[in-house]
């Protein structure tokens, strides 16, 4: 009987061992996969992520239904993505390696918001584009929507402010130290100031538009937020979604439009109204 349970139990502890292992070596795994979903939330990389989800579930339906010369299309593309991964995800990497490097990467992410009542931040926003264009002051307020702008964030002075009127005001009062670049709207909250944006490399833009309209194109171009822009020479309040420029807008267009991109993830019908007026 001895000799019976004694391989038994040599292999047990061999089974128990394993799974030990296997259960840290997967706890480990999990950890870091946590950790850099953190990192990526918040920036462009989630929607490049589902893209290339989106490509690996059409990749393996080719091949499942027998689509030769789609499936050789797609597999070339991934091929492509392979190279092309480590330049799309730059800014995320440099952030990651930024982050190990200052210890870091194993500090607690920050805690998913509650529940946003989004008509006051689209009546406070619009009561202080109407304060700015009376008055002439130039503003640049963008809204993040479904693409996180969170290298852009980092550009600015981080505030963490709630959004109200007279805080975006003051924010863009002349000779103030962050009045000079756009304020960024996560929620309902001011999460940074003072921010560098990208300027549209659009060839078909008139003249007459400055700096500030660009930059406000080029975030919208670039991603899926929606740019409030109070022009400084005329006070001509803008509003800019995907590229395109909606100019001459007064206080309950403006609301309007706001309401109706905010309240649905996608654009859809709304941007087809919007048009170029110069």
């Amino acid at each position: 009987m001895e000799q019976f349970w004694l391989p038994n139990l040599e292999y047990l502890k061999t089974v128990l061992k394993l799974n030990l292992s296997s259960v840290i070596d997967i706890i480990i795994v999990a950890f870091i996969m946590y950790k850099l979903m953190l990192l990526i939330k918040g920036t462009r990389a989630v929607q490049l992520l589902k893209g290339l989800a989106v490509l690996l579930i059409a990749t393996s339906l080719s091949n499942i239904f027998n689509l030769y010369t789609m499936n050789w299309l797609l597999r070339q593309a991934m091929t492509a993505l392979v190279v092309a991964l480590p330049v799309v995800f730059q800014p995320e990497l440099r952030r990651a390696l930024e982050k190990l490097g200052r210890g870091k990467f194993l500090a607690q992410g920050a805690l998913f918001p509650g529940e946003i009542d989004q008509a006051r931040v689209i009546a406070e926003i619009t009561r202080s584009a109407t304060v700015l264009s009376k008055n002439k002051m130039g503003a640049l307020i963008v809204l993040e929507r479904e693409t996180g702008l969170e290298e852009h964030i980092g550009t600015g002075v981080k505030i963490d402010g709630i959004a109200s009127a007279e805080f975006m005001v003051n924010i863009f009062l002349p000779k103030t130290p962050l009045h000079d670049g756009a304020i960024i709207i996560r929620g309902d909250r001011v999460a940074a100031a003072a921010c560098f944006l990208p300027l549209s490399d659009n060839p078909h833009l008139t003249t007459e538009l400055g700096t500030r309209h660009r930059a406000g194109i080029g975030i919208t171009e670039q991603s899926d937020a929606v740019a409030v822009i109070i022009s400084e020479e005329t006070g001509t309040i803008s509003l800019a979604v995907e590229g395109v420029l909606n100019r001459y807008l007064d206080e309950t267009t403006l609301q309007d439009k706001l309401s109706s991109l905010l309240s649905n993830k996608k654009t859809g019908n709304s941007l087809s109204q919007m048009w170029f007026r110069r």
